[in-house]
């Protein structure tokens, strides 16, 4: 193993199409239909996004993050249910609960992705292959739901290796095998490089992994400042960050500033609702489904309205603001 890499054995836990395979757990006729969580579409007028969605509605297009009307623009006759964020976070605690008892060091970074170290008891990635295989046993088994697992060196790896052969995939990047496995990919297959990174590198003639490992770490430092330092890293496979227990962000805040004064209640209610949904997708996903939050509104004279409400009693929200 290469001396850089580190005699580490990093297992990334991706439970599959999450919110969905709650829903379907409660309620199994909707196995095998296509699925979406999210708003209500109202026959294609609704307003809001897709929360998640099953991987069968996923083959006509749909995506989290989609306008709910343009998804029931695709797929009309899929199944459309509101989410339940106090199921699915309760659900999160029990899977979390199952995956610790099998590592060594433990990271959860939302509520449905988790790193599991296994160094310390598996000698080898056979061990850990067959370790993942009981994983994904018995979290089937006891809760009903499938998890894509990678397994590699280190924590980037493992992330893009869970995201290779979903839903319930296993996928292993022995040490040899990184630079192989890395070259071809992406450089969006990166988590943290999002679209601005991404059209910046291809304007650059960057398209891959491989073709970013080659960039000197200099140049990637003046174009991303300390940034650059981390993204050689991970291209070149090296990167070394521990696996451990951090606490939840403090905070998470989505706002619309509007250019000009509006006057009409119904764009500033459809601002308010896109707000909402976007503010219950981040803090769900990233395990602060039970924190408080506040919805604060400036008005022309600068005065300021502040609501504050527990998160899991988001949907008063559109009530709370009616008669604004």
């Amino acid at each position: 193993m290469p001396p850089s890499l580190g005699p580490r054995t990093i297992l990334h836990c991706d439970l599959d199409a999450f919110y969905p395979s709650c829903e379907i757990k409660r309620n199994p006729s909707f196995a095998g239909k296509p699925l979406i969580v999210g708003a209500d579409p109202k026959g294609g007028h609704g307003r809001g996004v897709v929360m998640s969605c099953s991987y069968e509605a996923r083959k006509f297009g749909v995506r989290s993050g989609m306008p709910i009307s343009q998804a029931y623009k695709l797929c009309p006759q899929g199944v459309y249910v509101r989410p339940d964020f106090e199921f699915y976070g309760e659900t999160s605690d029990r899977v979390m609960n199952l995956l610790r008892k099998f590592a060594d060091r433990f990271e959860q970074t939302s509520i449905d992705e988790v790193y599991l170290d296994v160094g310390d008891r598996c000698a080898s990635f056979e061990e850990a292959s067959d370790l993942a295989r009981k994983v994904k046993t018995e979290l089937k088994t006891v809760e009903g739901l499938t998890v894509s697992v990678g397994i590699a060196p280190n924590k980037s790896i493992a992330k893009m290796a869970s995201d290779m052969n979903k839903p319930d995939g296993l996928t292993v990047v022995r040490p040899v095998d990184v630079k192989a496995f890395l070259e071809p990919l992406s450089v969006n297959k990166i988590s943290g490089v999002g679209k601005k990174t991404t059209e910046f590198l291809q304007e650059h003639g960057i398209e891959t992994i491989g073709q970013l490992s080659q960039i000197p770490a200099k140049k990637l430092t003046d174009w991303f400042g300390k940034g650059g330092v981390w993204l050689w890293g991970i291209a070149n496979g090296i990167e070394e960050t521990p696996v451990e227990e951090r606490p939840l962000r403090k905070s998470i805040s989505v706002e619309q500033t509007f250019e000009r004064d509006i006057q009409n209640k119904g764009v500033v209610k459809e601002a308010l609702e896109s707000l909402v949904w976007r503010f219950m997708n981040v803090s769900s996903r990233r395990g602060c489904s039970s924190a408080p939050w506040e919805s604060k509104s400036a008005l022309r004279d600068f005065r300021h309205s502040l609501v504050k409400r527990p998160t899991r009693d988001m949907w008063t929200t559109k009530m709370l603001f009616a008669n604004m």
